[in-house]
């Protein structure tokens, strides 16, 4: 499955890239006015194929249908052109809208039984004199690895030629793979949130419980303090819990560490030392929400808890060019690279700081690409440094303020 779906992407991210040069050779060549006949007819079929494509991201549904059935009509080349689940019609563009009923029984058979039908004359039968519809293709709509969701029925106004049938099996394989990455994007959305779920669940019985102890000893002797502890524990975790976006700010990101470690230290005392190294010009950089703390948390839990006399966590985040790097570093306990690797627990230790280091990996290469994983260097009583590189812009990053 994995490997269909990463051709489905080949295919419309060179479908994307084609759009993109063809637009850019046929404008200047028309500026020169020597765009020939069939690089204008090229642009158009593809600049069609995009304006289709866009809606169509969002999943077979009655707004993206209606948004691309004009384009998929263009495409195809037929007089009227119908969109329909196996239950109804989504949407119709062209004519033939009298044929509704007759379209949608059709498109329920196909949708049912995966195969492609032709009706001729008799299957369109109407009591319209002027009606100039005389058969139709309708053609199953089969993601990849995935079961049909629908059809789509191109008209014809005389016997259905075999141009016709090819061109409306096209324009389906083609909605197909659309629809296939619109569930392919609803699928990683789905798994980023789990994953962020499963970064709280990890987070939530370590430090809640460490931070009211720390908070309640505080109650008597430092009034005060304990107040405002209490007001940065509430801070904290209503940003760690909130219900919205995918993504946040470095800055963000930055204020929500300060909190924890400002209750850490509380807990800590001289024994932890921080140490921030912050480019102003990076704070509004956006990244996977929950995507630095897990790292500092796990420098503070797994790195300093266990180090006798003082530790250091030092957060850096430096501009470069396109990118920002940031580092979490600690001179804490360290550990073997090998069981890092493995993913297991080293004696003493728990598995929580692999699964928060393997959790943020994961979404970082899932929302970036392959190459922008994290970076651990670390050994037993040599401390751990993570790094990674958030590209400052990036198509797939939006930031909900």
């Amino acid at each position: 499955m994995r490997a269909n779906l990463s051709a489905v992407l080949a295919v419309a991210a060179l479908l994307a890239a084609l759009v993109g040069a063809v637009y850019v050779v046929v404008a200047r060549r028309s500026r020169r006015g020597i765009a020939t006949a069939a690089q204008r007819a090229t642009y158009a079929v593809l600049h069609t194929a995009g304006l289709a494509a866009e809606p169509l991201r969002a999943g077979l549904t009655e707004a993206a249908a209606a948004k691309s059935v004009r384009h998929l009509r263009s495409l195809s080349g037929a007089p009227g052109f119908a969109v329909a689940t196996g239950r109804k019609l989504l949407a119709f563009d062209g004519e033939g809208l009298h044929h509704r009923e007759q379209i949608v029984t059709a498109a329920a058979k196909v949708t049912a039984t995966g195969r492609s039908t032709v009706l001729v004359d008799r299957d369109l039968a109407c009591d319209r004199i002027d009606c100039e519809i005389r058969g139709a293709v309708v053609v199953p709509l089969q993601p990849p690895d995935a079961p049909c969701v629908g059809a789509v029925a191109a008209l014809s106004s005389g016997p259905v030629a075999p141009g016709l049938v090819q061109a409306t099996m096209e324009t389906a394989g083609w909605v197909s793979a659309q629809l296939a990455v619109a569930e392919l994007d609803t699928s990683r959305a789905r798994l980023a949130r789990a994953e962020v779920r499963a970064l709280r669940a990890q987070i939530s019985p370590h430090f809640i419980y460490n931070a009211l102890t720390a908070i309640a000893s505080f109650v008597r002797t430092d009034p005060e303090l304990a107040r405002e502890l209490i007001e940065e524990f509430a801070e904290f975790t209503r940003y760690s819990f909130r219900a919205h976006g995918e993504f946040t700010t470095l800055a963000e990101e930055l204020r929500s560490i300060d909190r924890y470690l400002t209750i850490e230290r509380a807990r800590f005392g001289e024994r932890l030392q921080v140490r921030l190294q912050i480019a102003p010009e990076v704070l509004p950089v956006g990244l996977p929400f929950l995507c630095l703390q897990p790292l500092v948390e796990n420098a503070v839990r797994h790195g300093l808890s266990r180090k006798p006399g003082t530790g250091m966590v030092s957060i850096k985040a430096s501009d470069a060019g396109a990118e920002c790097h940031l580092t979490v570093e600690d001179n804490g306990v360290g550990m073997d690279p090998a069981v890092l690797l493995r993913g297991e627990a080293e004696e003493g230790h728990d598995a929580g700081q692999h699964v928060g280091l393997s959790n943020v990996d994961d979404r970082l290469r899932s929302v970036f690409g392959e190459t922008f994983g994290l970076v651990v260097e670390t050994a037993p009583g040599a401390g751990t440094k993570v790094s990674m590189r958030i590209p400052k812009f990036h198509p797939a990053v939006r930031v909900h303020t």
